[in-house]
């Protein structure tokens, strides 16, 4: 799959709806599930144990949907420049496992663009995790808060000016 971060170097008031990305894709390890379990304290033998998963309707042990969510994010092309924040995640919806060896990619789309103020605005991204057979395994509408070229001279340290934050 193509990347595509010219979406991301683009000023908010750039950005159309319909437009879209895909991104690299990351193979999913067992040092992940460990890792991930570790880190969240979630050791549902579905991830953490071979055994009793190969018992279960999956198979084997499967990647957590929540890592999923969050590599999703890492694969995005997210220039900090202008990208401001991750707002949140609406209608999350894990729709097949993923087990060990199986690689991710993220396709997402601009579903709705809306200024806030004259510094920010936010996108709506219909986001898409899907397997190395194409097919969907995470959906989601992602929330991004996007800096407007117009208040990127306002926003500048070199003025000595700081923006209140948007909280929405």
């Amino acid at each position: 799959m193509a990347m595509n971060d010219g979406l991301f170097s683009a000023g908010f008031d750039d950005l159309a709806v319909g437009e879209s990305f895909e991104t690299y894709g990351r193979t999913i390890t067992e040092s992940d599930l460990t890792g991930f379990s570790g880190l969240t304290g979630d050791h549902h033998p579905l991830h953490t144990d071979a055994e009793w998963a190969a018992r279960s309707r999956f198979g084997g042990r499967i990647a957590h949907g929540m890592l999923l969510l969050s590599y999703s994010v890492g694969l995005a092309p997210i220039d900090p420049e202008r990208v401001v924040a991750l707002r949140g995640f609406d209608r999350v919806v894990f729709k097949r496992p993923v087990q060990i060896g199986d690689t991710i990619t993220l396709d997402a789309k601009v579903k709705g663009v809306k200024a806030l103020d004259g510094e920010s605005g936010l996108v709506r991204f219909l986001w898409k995790v899907k397997n190395q057979r194409d097919q969907l395994v995470v959906r989601a509408d992602a929330e991004i808060v996007w800096r407007r070229s117009g208040g990127e001279a306002s926003a500048s340290p070199d003025q000595g000016t700081v923006s209140e934050p948007v909280y929405l």
